[in-house]
């Protein structure tokens, strides 16, 4: 078997995709009806002011699709009587607004989880208090209302030092997990986890400590702390949240610390089990499936996910890791990309772009999503000597291309002060606007970086071209997202975690 990653709507992946009663574990991280739009940062190269990317936006609106859901849930045999109750119970309560919009959309995807977890299977749902206590009504409704069981609300507790005064409330420093099982009579036996408690010297020094004592002392022999071991864990994880300097952030500004998933997965799994998120963002659930040798399935809507998630991949297990993954969703033929291309949603306007020029760069590129005003430009690459950083702006067309596009590109490279300029297009390009292209002849060499060949300073490049395997061939292409941390740890089924 290998391991699954898809590209697209997890309804639908859920539905056409996965088979009934397969998955073990399922953990998501949704949308929390927050009303905010989440980015991606990248590091801080060049001179220009894209610090980062939008990856999805978290606002609800009453609208079609939302209707159409509702109307499934009313008429279709799937939903079961009390799914039915309490979702007209929310529309009289709630009326069709955003809240609604946001729980419709999340009740048509817990049932479909709930359909391909095994009668064996275990269900994480990590939330805040935006939403936690409607969430925690469906669950209810689709999970204990048949045969499954309510197991724990796990708070994850991190330290908060960003607290605003004029809020006149208690700095928000936890969120909340939700553990049920499908089925109460076959449900999977969790492994109890135990963790490693330091104290300090001080403190022991105040209170008697129970149980099997161990001293750790730094090179002189100075008593640094002592460890109480085999604690059982208990519901209050004290994990910190990822800050922009902790060693496995990646920039995407949602990410789980992999100890907080690899606790979940450890404890209701075994080896060799299959492990679902739904709502994979930059992939920490899938990593943590990786790391204690488990197979996983990832979801996700955006390709800045997916890339993302590729390079971590890489960067943690090496390049042939992709060799153990199944890829489905990204466009691998001219009919799948113009469907991209020409998707509805606005949600996914910026989609094909992303997957475009992060394609053909190989996740070397910034892009630029400043709606409405994006200054002639949807990407952005760096060359570097290691102190010079010089930039190469994309351009990206779906539709009919002409002589227009590659002067409006050459105008951007001029105010931009780019050393080249890339085009990717859909359709093919016609004569006039290579011979146009051709008219601003090649990069000349620049101190500290030698170009080995003749490098065009206006290039064309068309989709079929990318999905034949042609990837930017410019020098010193600079990393513009973290990489991710080496993979060094011995896996282990039942790891013994450690806490400050």
């Amino acid at each position: 078997m290998k391991n699954q990653l898809y590209y697209g709507d997890n309804l639908d992946i859920l539905r056409n995709s996965i088979a009934g009663e397969s998955i073990d574990l399922c953990y998501i991280d949704p949308p929390f009806n927050s009303n905010r739009n989440y980015n991606q940062i990248y590091n801080n190269i060049g001179n220009d002011n894209i610090a980062q990317t939008q990856v999805f936006v978290d606002t609800w609106s009453w609208g079609t699709q939302a209707e159409e859901y509702l109307e499934e849930i009313y008429t279709q045999p799937q939903y079961n009587r009390k799914l039915v109750e309490v979702v007209d119970g929310f529309e009289k309560i709630l009326k069709k607004g955003t809240m609604f919009s946001y729980l419709v959309n999340m009740a048509v995807r817990i049932q479909e989880i709930w359909r391909v977890l095994k009668p064996t299977g275990s269900f994480y749902l990590h939330c805040d208090p935006t939403a936690s206590h409607y969430l925690k009504i469906l669950l209810d409704a689709v999970f204990v209302s048949r045969s499954g069981d309510f197991r724990n609300e796990i708070i994850w507790h991190y330290y908060n030092k960003m607290h605003d005064r004029r809020k006149k409330m208690f700095p928000r420093a936890t969120d909340t997990i939700f553990f049920y099982i499908k089925n109460i009579e076959s449900a999977f036996t969790y492994h109890q986890l135990t963790e490693k408690r330091k104290s300090p010297v001080k403190q022991l020094a105040r209170k008697k400590v129970h149980g099997i004592m161990k001293n750790a002392r730094d090179e002189n022999g100075n008593l640094i702390y002592r460890v109480k071991e085999d604690k059982t864990l208990d519901n209050v994880w004290n994990i910190p949240c990822l800050q922009p300097a902790s060693k496995e952030y990646l920039g995407y500004v949602t990410q789980k610390p992999l100890t907080l998933l690899q606790r979940i997965i450890a404890a209701s799994s075994n080896e060799g089990d299959i492990v679902l998120d739904a709502f994979c963002g930059c992939g920490t659930a899938v990593d943590a499936a990786q790391s204690l040798n488990r197979y996983w399935i990832g979801i996700d809507i955006t390709y800045n996910a997916i890339s993302l998630i590729l390079k971590r991949l890489k960067d943690r297990y090496g390049q042939d890791i992709e060799n153990q993954i199944t890829i489905s969703g990204i466009p691998r033929d001219l009919e799948s990309a113009r469907a991209l291309a020409h998707k509805q949603d606005d949600r996914l306007r910026k989609e094909f772009e992303k997957w475009a020029i992060l394609t053909y760069t190989d996740n070397l590129a910034k892009i630029n999503d400043k709606k409405g005003s994006d200054r002639g430009f949807d990407g952005i690459v760096y060359l570097t000597d290691g102190n010079t950083h010089r930039s190469v702006v994309f351009s990206v067309k779906s539709g009919k291309v002409g002589v227009s596009d590659i002067r409006d590109l050459r105008g951007v490279m001029d105010r931009e002060n780019a050393v080249a300029g890339v085009l990717l297009t859909l359709n093919e390009p016609t004569k006039p606007m290579r011979e146009e292209a051709a008219s601003l002849g090649n990069i000349p060499d620049l101190p500290g970086l030698k170009f080995s060949r003749k490098t065009p300073k206006l290039q064309i490049v068309t989709i079929e071209q990318i999905l034949n395997g042609e990837r930017i061939n410019l020098p010193l292409p600079e990393a513009v997202v973290k990489s991710a941390q080496r993979n060094r740890n011995k896996k282990e089924t039942q790891p013994t975690f450690e806490m400050d």
